[in-house]
């Protein structure tokens, strides 16, 4: 692979900046180091790590990793420095490294310098690299060798390379194990080398004897030196090896929940709390009742505030897993003491009126957690308890707008809506407690209990009538000036009125809105209550705020994005005004609409760029009109019943014919091609929605709930009219038991579930096809046109970015000039990726593998016109790599034993950790040109000219 190819598949978005390509921003570099001037050499050195992220291909990198060995070997111990940054750096490229062996060569030979800082750097350069070259025999021995010196900085760097061989290399870990036991013993060695010596222990765990053997050293030396920095790191790594060998933690929490009891020393104690932590993220089955318990009474009994701190963190996070269960059971099996007469809940409830914010915080996340998971006969006290609790903190916190008040409250929110959501009940006091609140608190406290309060209404939209009065009163005196928080506490008030209001906004409620809007509020933020207010289905009154934007941009393209965000408003806006059983009304209301959604497309198609393409809401607003146009063409196929009913005849025919369909006359195709056109809808957005790694969940599900719709309608075409003997509504039976996390799928699926009963109640009455049965249908129709669209996040925001770049090896010199390949021979496709982030990755889900699919097609043929099998015409392969560090790799050995002109196509899919697979693409074609090989060419010459006369028989002695 070039680098002027490999220029073209990863260089990144350059924002109008002049960039070079890989070769010449590599070269531009090279001078820098070839220069007699040290600031200018130390500058190229440093610059390296940017090149590497621009063009991460392993051509360039094993070419900038072999000039930065010959300055590490040449240069002064400074450059040596720069180099060990960089390489530091860049350790997830340096597995890119082709001639790792000459690499190695270069950066090795200084390890016989007679000068001990060059030898500690190159040990430190060594042990920065242990990933490549793991098993490296010399290295292990220099490393050995120089912890032997009696230079320190030698000394320490010995012990960075040895730990950092120790964690890649099981045969380096086992060899130096007994070398570290004997200095750490020795009483030559000093204690400030020990502390530096134990932490080397935890990389023992790569069989159990080694990790027994550390951990018995590790106990003879928590048992040998008490003094605290010893025990600290001891512990410490103790910790760090049980959490890696997994055999050894309730051995290490049983150790350390004896120091946090027993030990006097405070730093000892925060040890143990940080280390139990630890334990309680990565193994929290294993904590047994007598663990928690004994944490339980250390948290009773101590009085300091920061222990006690640590200790409640540490039962928090206990708090919402398994190990609550294990600690309210006893060993039997059966239930414990009352939940509430225990000390856990004794220690929650003592902690939930500190005077110490952070302890009440951790207080309400344990009782909080506890009233969830318990059975309901034994928590209505306790359910109360938390309640107070919450209540009381809130109300110590929402006055102060301190960082750390702020962050209290914000905790005592998060545990009163997961408490509210299993435990509907309570949510009615709840919220009037926290619309009491509203008028008394801050503005950064006012934020974050909106925040609550639309999630409450969101789970329980019952709740909404009654926020709404005090909301809008509020509203009216919320903002006084136009400071940031005023500014975000808009946004968050109108949002839940909006989730309140459940997409039917009153008038009196829009003047409010649009008074307060018109007095303080920036354009930022009318654009992000609009946008709200197109999430949540208020498409009015966000069309309105759209048409003051749109001169207020200092952007084209931004006003061609709110053009069209303007357009889809108004058009949702016509489909709100349909009526129930008012066909023609419904006709002219999505002919209207879809007169603005024109609009807005053209506007949106005009607003998108290279840097920002707007694929994904281009393909929703063309798949929204496809279906309205699909439901529209719906409503005037039932029409036609009525104005080209059956034929007398129809009955007839259909005995005649073996048709049955024939009994309903024209209607049928027509309303056969309707249900293929619904299923081609349904896949359209299946493909959308396989297309969409980067969106957040709910943009996702608002694209199933429109395959959903399109699927439904298919179904209700063939289970009234096409087929009413087939259609089974088993697989449907279970649409009003799915939990709902927005009002517009709550409406959409009960909009299902009405449609479903309706049908199923027809077709068991009815035969085909009557106007009851067309009646049905305008009904399912319109019943879907009045469910307000919403527009999700990832319409308007992209929080996850991920794309994938692929370099295709060989590659042609020009982009129009196809690969030679002999027929004979086969050609070997190295396809090469890289895998790019946004600033947020892994925000929704995380790609597991890369599935890379390779396809051949013959274009055109060359020589004679004869027939060849078609398996030799084409080539598909398959292959799923995983990346590693972002980048991955493979080959694809690929047939063209038919000559002429083929087209090699490699595309690109991701799939995420749960095993679902995404189309994210991108897909890269080259040509290949199979030509005929010279002997398969003489041979048919030689036919040609002697007739039927065959050739020779080629053969060993053919050359004598």
């Amino acid at each position: 692979m070039s680098l002027s190819t490999a220029r073209s598949f990863l260089s990144e978005a350059c924002y109008g900046e002049q960039e070079l390509d890989a070769n010449s921003a590599l070269m531009e570099l090279d001078k820098g180091l070839r220069s007699v001037k040290l600031g200018e050499q130390c500058e190229a050195v440093v610059r390296f790590p940017k090149l590497f992220q621009k063009y991460p291909f392993p051509i360039l990198i094993n070419s900038a990793f072999l000039k930065l060995a010959d300055i590490f070997r040449l240069g002064n111990n400074f450059l040596r420095l720069c180099v060990l940054k960089v390489t530091q750096q860049s350790e997830k490229h340096l597995e890119k490294i082709l001639n790792v062996d000459e690499f190695v060569k270069r950066v090795f030979s200084v390890i016989h310098s007679n000068d001990p800082v060059a030898r500690a750097i190159t040990l430190r350069m060594l042990g920065s690299l242990a990933s490549i070259i793991p098993d490296r025999k010399n290295a292990h021995h220099s490393i050995r060798q120089s912890l032997d010196s009696h230079d320190n900085v030698e000394v320490e760097a010995a012990i960075f390379a040895a730990a950092s061989f120790s964690a890649q290399s099981k045969d380096f870990a086992a060899g130096i194990c007994n070398k570290v036991s004997e200095m750490i013993q020795g009483l030559d060695t000093p204690v400030e080398l020990k502390l530096k010596l134990i932490p080397m222990l935890q990389h023992m765990h790569h069989d159990a004897s080694l990790a027994s053997s550390s951990r018995e050293l590790l106990q003879h030396l928590v048992n040998s030196y008490p003094s605290t920095p010893l025990v600290i790191v001891t512990l410490h790594t103790f910790t760090q090896l049980a959490a890696s060998s997994l055999i050894d933690i309730p051995k290490q929490l049983q150790l350390l929940l004896q120091y946090l009891r027993d030990d006097p020393r405070k730093a000892v104690k925060r040890l143990a709390t940080n280390d139990l932590k630890l334990l309680a993220k990565k193994a929290p089955h294993l904590w047994l009742r007598e663990n928690t318990q004994t944490l339980c009474e250390c948290a009773l009994t101590s009085p300091y505030n920061s222990l006690k701190l640590g200790m409640l963190a540490v039962l928090s996070t206990l708090s919402g897993t398994i190990a609550t269960k294990q600690y309210f059971h006893n060993w039997t099996g059966g239930p414990s003491a009352p939940p509430r007469l225990t000390d856990l809940v004794k220690l929650a409830q003592e902690c939930c009126y500190h005077s110490n914010l952070a302890i009440a915080a951790h207080g309400v996340i344990v009782l909080s957690n506890i009233a969830i998971s318990c059975p309901e006969k034994d928590i209505v006290q306790l359910e109360q308890d938390t309640v107070l609790g919450v209540e009381s903190l809130l109300m110590l916190c929402s006055q102060d707008s301190s960082p750390g008040s702020q962050a209290t409250l914000k905790t005592a929110l998060t545990s009163l809506v997961k408490l509210l959501k299993s435990r509907p009940h309570l949510s009615q006091s709840a919220v009037e407690f926290l619309l009491c609140q509203l008028h008394l608190s801050c503005d950064s406290s006012r934020v974050l209990m909106c925040h609550a309060l639309a999630a409450i209404a969101t789970h329980l939209p019952v709740l909404g009538d009654g926020m709404l009065g005090d909301l809008v009163d509020l509203y009216r005196v919320a903002s006084h000036s136009s400071t940031d928080k005023q500014q975000e506490l808009l946004v968050s008030l109108a949002t839940v009125i909006f989730v309140a209001s459940q997409s039917s906004l009153s008038a009196e409620v829009t003047t409010v809105i649009k008074q307060q809007l018109m007095n303080v509020a920036n354009g930022w933020t009318v654009y992000r209550i609009a946008r709200q207010a197109s999430r949540m289905g208020c498409h009015e009154f966000s069309s309105e705020l759209y048409q003051c934007l749109r001169t207020r941009v200092a952007s084209e393209h931004f006003y061609f994005w709110l053009n069209s965000l303007k357009e889809f408003s108004q058009a949702e806006q016509c489909l709100s005004s349909v009526e129930d059983g008012d066909y023609s009304g419904a006709l002219g209301a999505i002919a209207e609409a879809l007169r603005s959604y024109q609009k807005g497309i053209a506007s949106l198609t005009a607003a998108s760029t290279p840097l920002s393409p707007l694929t994904f809401q281009c393909e929703f607003i063309k798949l929204r009109i496809d279906t309205l146009q699909a439901l529209s063409q719906l409503i005037c196929t039932c029409n036609s019943l009525k104005t080209s009913p059956p034929p007398a005849i129809a009955t007839t025919i259909a005995l005649t014919s073996g048709n049955d369909l024939q009994r309903c006359g024209r209607i049928a195709m027509q309303m056969k091609v309707c249900m293929d056109e619904f299923r081609s809808l349904a896949a359209r957005y299946s493909d959308l929605h396989q297309s969409s790694f980067d969106a957040d969940y709910a943009t996702l599900r608002n694209v199933e709930l429109q395959q959903q719709s399109c699927l439904l309608v298919s179904h209700v075409i063939e289970a009234l009219i096409l087929d009413p003997q087939a259609a089974s509504f088993q697989e449907y039976g279970n649409l009003g038991s799915v939990q709902t996390e927005s009002e517009y799928e709550r409406r959409m699926m009960s909009v299902f579930t009405h449609v479903l009963e309706e049908v199923e109640g027809l077709t068991q009455k009815h035969p085909p096809v009557s106007h009851l049965h067309t009646g049905c249908l305008c009904d399912a129709v319109i019943a879907l046109l009045k469910v307000p669209l919403s527009f999700q996040r990832y319409f308007f925001q992209k929080l996850q970015s991920t794309s994938i770049k692929l370099a295709l090896s060989p590659s042609p010199r020009t982009p129009n000039e196809a690969i030679p390949v002999q027929s004979s021979q086969q050609l070997t496709l190295k396809v090469e990726g890289v895998v790019q982030h946004g600033s947020t990755p892994g925000l929704f889900r995380k790609i597991q593998s890369v599935c890379l699919n390779v396809t051949s097609v013959l274009q055109s043929k060359a020589g004679a016109d004869f027939k060849v099998p078609l398996d030799t015409k084409t080539n598909e392969i398959e292959q799923r790599v995983g990346p590693h560090n972002d980048y991955f790799s493979t080959q694809f050995l690929l047939n063209f034993s038919v000559l002429g002109t083929h087209t090699v196509t490699v595309e690109a899919s991701v799939v995420d950790e749960s095993g679902t697979e995404w189309k994210t693409g991108p897909k890269t074609t080259v040509s290949v040109k199979s030509l005929e090989d010279p002997y398969s060419q003489q041979l048919r010459h030689q036919l040609q000219q002697g007739g039927t006369q065959p050739a020779p028989q080629r053969s060993a002695y053919a050359r004598f």
